[in-house]
């Protein structure tokens, strides 16, 4: 495990568009989905340690997304031939596990994981109703080992600010958590 913080992608920055294919098959693109108030994209996976550590706050927030005509969108990365665990078949059974209410897509190609400067898993980004940056950070402070419970503190603080025509405090923490895991030659310069 190679502990990684993300790289900052510009707050206002407009998300980049992206088809995917969900674990049915079914692809999704960010542009395509319901017009919502405000969207969530995590990049995160199935084995890296943070994010099993988050998953029933995951699926929380997936619920609470849904109820607020918030769009959830979960994106893996890894190279899955080299992380057999984060491969489609398990990303399926991840959903079905943690009963997973939002999409959880596969980014084969990495390059959606490039375009928004994603660097570890988790990382999440919260965007407004227009699609335009507003968070890029942590969950909250909670990290396996310590006592601090799972909130989603940050990630909620930035929906509810979307969601009541407030300013998203620009102070934010980066995500911490696992590096993505580039296939060999693929890695973008910020990963070194």
């Amino acid at each position: 495990m190679v502990l990684t913080r993300s790289e900052a992608l510009e707050l206002g920055t407009l998300a980049p568009d992206f088809s995917l294919p969900d674990t049915e098959g079914k692809i999704v693109s960010l542009r395509g989905v319901a017009t919502a108030k405000a969207y969530v994209i995590v990049f995160m996976c199935n084995h890296c340690p943070y994010v099993k550590h988050l998953r029933s706050g995951l699926a929380q927030l997936g619920r609470d997304c849904q109820a607020k005509n918030v769009t959830m969108i979960g994106i893996s990365s890894n190279d899955f031939q080299k992380y057999p665990e984060d491969s489609p078949e398990y990303m399926k059974l991840e959903v079905e596990r943690f009963s997973y209410t939002f999409p959880y897509l596969l980014d084969e190609s990495q390059e959606v994981a490039k375009a928004y400067k994603a660097s570890c898993t988790p990382d999440f980004y919260v965007l407004d109703g227009d699609l335009r940056l507003v968070y890029h950070g942590q969950f909250d402070n909670s990290r396996p080992g310590h006592a601090e419970s799972v909130t989603g503190h940050d990630v909620r603080a930035a929906i509810e600010a979307v969601l009541s025509g407030s300013k998203v405090d620009p102070q934010q923490t980066s995500s911490l958590g696992c590096s993505i895991k580039w296939k060999p030659g693929n890695a973008p310069a910020w990963c070194g």
